[in-house]
C-alpha cells in the first residue's frame, strides 16, 4: 500500500470521530499556547526591565516546568479516552487484512497530524495572545507600557521540543495498547465495561480515615512553620484519600442507593444506579481526578488573588514605617550612647531638607537570639540548632529580649515590673503555655501576663519561625547575660530599631532614602573602629516595586495554571459524558423498546449525571472548608493577615466555580441525551 493510503485513512478517521478530536485538539492548541506564553514572559526583555519583573520572571519560570509535567499527564489521560473509542475501528482494520505494522503507520499519521495542527495553531495564537499577557502582567506590575511585538524563538524551540516528546510517547503508548489486544478483544473493547465490583467497605473506611486524619491536621495546626512543613504530606493524604472515597467509596454509595427501595425503584433513579454501578470502578478515578483539578483551581486562585489584592497589607506588616533603620551594635552600653540620639538627629535633617517631618516614630532596643524550644527552657547551643529537622524547625524561635520602658513608650502603657519578670507577646498565632520560660543557662524569668500587640520591626515577616517578645525591667543585666553564653554570635544579637513614616510620595522616599544612607555611612567612617555601629536602611518605596513583582507574579502564574486545570477538568468531564453515552447508548435503546420515553430517559439522564458529576464540587467545596485554617497560616509567610480578605475571596471564586461548573454540566448532559436517546434534545 502507498503512503498516501494510510495517510487519508488517518485523516478519514480524525474527520469522523470529530466529536472526540475536535475538543481534544482545542485543549492541546490551548495547552501549548499557555506553555509558549509562560515561556515567553519568563524570558521577556520586556518585563525585565519593569521594577519587581526579575522576580515575577523567576516564578514564571518555575511556572514552566509546573507546565511541562502538567501537560504530559493531561494529554496523556485524555488521549486514553481517544484510543479507547477507535479500538473498535483499529479491530475492524486488522480483520480486513490490514497487519499491526500498517495499524502503527495509520497511528503515526494520525499522531504526525494531531501534532502539526496542534504545534501550528498553539504557537499562532501564543504568539498572538503573548503581547496581550505581557501587557496584563506589566499593568499588574505598575510598569510602563511597550507596543512593540516581539516573538521569542527559544521560547518556540522549548514548547515544540516538549510536545513533540509528549506526542511520541503518547504514540507509543497507543501502538503499545494496539499491538497487544487481539482483534476480537479490540472489537469488543467499547462494550467490554468493568465487571460490577462489589462494595469494598474496608476501602472505603481507610479512605475516611485518612481524609479525617488530613482535616484533623489541617484544621489544629498551630503555627505557619509546622503548616509549612507539614502541607504537602496533608495534600499527598486528601488525594489519596479522595482516589479512595470515590473508587471504593463510589461504590458502596451505589449499593446503599440500591438498599434503599424508595429511592431505587423509580424509573429515573434505576436505570441510572444500575449503570453507575456496572463501572464505577472507572468512573470513580475520574471524578477523583476532576475533584482534585477542582480544589488545584480554587486553592489556587483564591490564594493567589488575596496575594495580589492584600499587598498594600503584606508591604506594611513587612515593612511598618515609610523608612526603618535597624542599627547592630556589639555591646550594651551603645545602645545608651549618644550614637542613637546623633542617627535621630541625621534623620530629622534629611527628612527637613526635602520639606519632611519624620511622624509615627518606631523606637526600641532589641537583644535578639533564635532558640529552640524545650518545654519551658530555650535553649541556644550551636550544634542543637545545626541539627535540622522537622521536630528542630517546629520548636525554633526567635526571641527578642526588649526594655519595658520602650514598650510602655510606644504602646502608650505603665506596665510595672520586678525583676525576673517578663511580659510576653508571640506572633504567627504560636502559643507558649509555660509560666517561666528559661533563656539558655541561668537566666529565668517568670511570665506575669501575655501581652495581645507590640509594635512590630517587620523581622518577623521575613521568617518561617515566630517571633517572641519579652519586655524586661532588668534589660541590661538579661542582655548581657544572653549575649554571653552566645558568645561569637553576639556581635549580631544587639539591636536598635528606629523608623519613622513621612508625608510624601515614593519618588521623594526614595531620595531621602538614599540621602539618609549616604550620611549613615559617612557617619560610621568617620567613627572609626572605635566601636562597632552598623545601620541598614530600608525604604518600602524602594521594595514596592518587588513586592509586587512576586505577588503579580503569583497571581498571573495562579490564573494561567487555573486555566490550564479547568480545561482539563472540562474535557475529563466532557469525554465521560461522551464516552459513557455510547456505551449507554444500547441499554437506553433497548429501555426506549420497552416503553421507556424521552421524559423518563432525561430524568434518568438528570439523575445519573447530578450524583455523579456534582459530588467532585462537593467533595472540591468541602476539601477548600478544611484547608482554610492551614492555607491561612501559610499565608502569614507572606505577612498576609487579613482573614476577612482571604475568606472573602475563596467564597467568590468558590461560588464563580460552581457557575461555571453548572454550565459545563447543562453543556455535556445534553450531548449525553442526544446519544443515549438517539435524537437532538427538545
Amino acid at each position: 500500500m502507498r503512503l498516501g493510503f494510510y495517510r487519508r485513512l488517518a485523516w478519514t478517521g480524525i474527520r469522523q470521530n470529530k466529536k472526540l478530536y475536535l475538543p481534544y485538539l482545542l485543549a492541546c492548541i490551548g495547552v501549548v499556547m499557555v506553555c509558549y506564553i509562560v515561556s515567553f514572559l519568563g524570558l521577556s526583555p520586556v518585563l525585565a526591565g519593569v521594577p519587581g519583573g526579575g522576580t515575577a520572571q523567576s516564578f514564571l519560570k518555575t511556572g514552566f516546568g509546573v507546565m511541562c509535567v502538567f501537560s504530559a499527564i493531561f494529554l496523556f489521560y485524555t488521549n486514553s479516552f481517544l484510543i479507547r473509542r477507535r479500538k473498535k475501528e483499529f479491530g475492524l482494520y486488522n480483520i480486513l487484512g490490514m497487519g499491526k505494522r500498517h495499524l502503527a503507520l495509520v497511528l503515526l499519521w494520525e499522531t504526525v497530524t494531531l501534532a502539526a495542527i496542534t504545534l501550528v495553531g498553539g504557537l499562532f495564537f501564543g504568539i498572538v495572545c503573548s503581547k496581550a499577557a505581557e501587557l496584563g502582567l506589566v499593568r499588574m506590575l505598575n510598569g510602563a507600557v511597550t507596543y512593540t511585538m516581539t516573538v521569542e524563538v527559544s521560547s518556540m524551540s522549548q514548547t515544540v521540543v516538549l510536545f513533540l516528546v509528549v506526542f511520541a510517547l503518547i504514540y507509543l503508548n497507543a501502538l503499545s495498547q494496539i499491538h497487544l489486544s487481539s482483534p476480537i478483544a479490540l472489537l469488543r473493547s467499547e462494550n467490554a465495561g468493568e465487571k460490577p465490583p462489589r462494595a469494598n467497605w474496608v476501602i472505603a473506611l481507610l479512605g475516611l480515615v485518612v481524609l479525617a486524619g488530613a482535616y484533623y491536621w489541617a484544621v489544629t495546626v498551630e503555627d505557619p512553620v509546622t503548616a509549612m512543613l507539614g502541607f504537602f504530606i496533608a495534600v499527598a493524604m486528601v488525594v489519596v484519600a479522595t482516589y479512595l472515597l470515590f473508587v471504593a467509596g463510589s461504590v458502596t454509595l451505589c449499593r446503599l442507593l440500591q438498599r434503599n427501595k424508595r429511592y431505587y425503584y423509580k424509573t429515573n433513579h434505576f436505570v441510572s444506579v444500575s449503570s453507575m454501578v456496572y463501572r464505577m470502578k472507572r468512573n470513580g478515578a475520574g471524578l477523583a481526578s476532576i475533584c482534585i483539578l477542582c480544589t488545584m483551581v480554587l486553592v489556587m486562585i483564591s490564594s493567589t488573588t488575596c496575594l495580589y489584592i492584600g499587598v498594600e497589607d503584606s508591604l506594611r506588616t513587612r515593612y511598618p514605617r515609610h523608612i526603618d533603620l535597624d542599627a547592630t551594635v556589639d555591646s550594651v552600653d551603645t545602645l545608651d550612647g549618644a550614637r542613637l540620639d546623633q542617627v535621630r538627629v541625621l534623620a530629622e535633617d534629611t527628612a527637613g531638607r526635602y520639606d519632611a517631618t519624620p511622624t509615627n516614630i518606631l523606637d526600641y532596643r532589641v537583644c535578639a537570639f533564635v532558640g529552640v524550644q524545650q518545654e519551658d527552657r530555650m535553649v541556644m547551643d550551636d550544634v542543637f540548632l545545626n541539627s535540622y529537622n522537622m521536630e528542630t524547625m517546629a520548636n525554633t524561635w526567635q526571641v527578642f529580649v526588649v526594655p519595658l520602658e520602650d514598650y510602655n513608650r510606644l504602646m502608650g502603657e505603665q506596665e510595672v515590673l520586678q525583676p525576673g519578670q517578663t511580659l510576653m507577646y508571640t506572633t504567627k498565632e504560636s502559643d507558649y503555655p509555660y509560666a517561666t520560660v528559661e533563656l539558655g543557662e541561668g537566666v529565668t524569668l517568670s511570665v506575669t501576663k501575655t501581652v495581645d500587640e507590640f509594635a512590630d520591626n517587620g523581622v518577623d515577616t521575613m521568617q518561617i519561625i515566630p517571633t517572641m517578645y519579652l519586655f524586661v525591667s532588668d534589660f541590661q543585666g538579661i542582655a548581657e547575660a544572653v549575649t554571653a553564653q552566645l558568645g561569637q554570635q553576639s556581635a549580631s544579637s544587639l539591636h536598635w530599631y528606629y523608623g519613622f513614616d513621612l508625608g510624601c510620595d515614593n519618588d521623594t522616599q526614595i531620595c531621602i532614602a538614599q540621602d539618609l544612607s549616604d550620611a549613615l555611612r559617612e557617619m560610621e567612617i568617620a567613627a572609626g573602629e572605635d566601636s562597632y555601629f552598623h545601620v541598614l536602611l530600608e525604604s518600602v518605596a524602594k521594595e514596592w516595586a518587588d513586592a509586587y513583582g512576586m505577588y503579580g507574579g503569583l497571581f498571573f502564574l495562579g490564573l494561567l495554571l487555573g486555566v490550564v486545570f479547568i480545561l482539563a477538568a472540562v474535557l475529563i468531564i466532557y469525554y465521560k459524558q461522551i464516552c459513557e453515552g455510547y456505551e449507554d447508548q444500547a441499554r437506553f435503546d433497548i429501555m426506549q423498546k420497552v416503553g421507556m420515553t424521552k421524559g423518563e430517559i432525561r430524568k434518568s439522564i438528570n439523575s445519573q449525571v447530578l450524583t455523579v458529576f456534582f459530588l467532585p464540587l462537593l467533595m472540591a467545596g468541602v476539601h477548600l472548608a478544611f484547608a482554610f485554617p492551614l492555607i491561612r497560616k501559610l499565608l502569614l509567610l507572606f505577612g498576609l493577615t487579613n482573614v476577612g480578605l482571604f475568606a472573602g475571596v475563596t467564597v467568590v471564586c468558590f461560588v464563580a466555580f460552581a457557575v461555571f461548573y453548572v454550565l459545563i454540566y447543562r453543556l455535556t448532559s445534553r450531548s449525553y441525551f442526544r446519544i443515549v436517546s438517539g435524537m437532538r434534545e427538545e
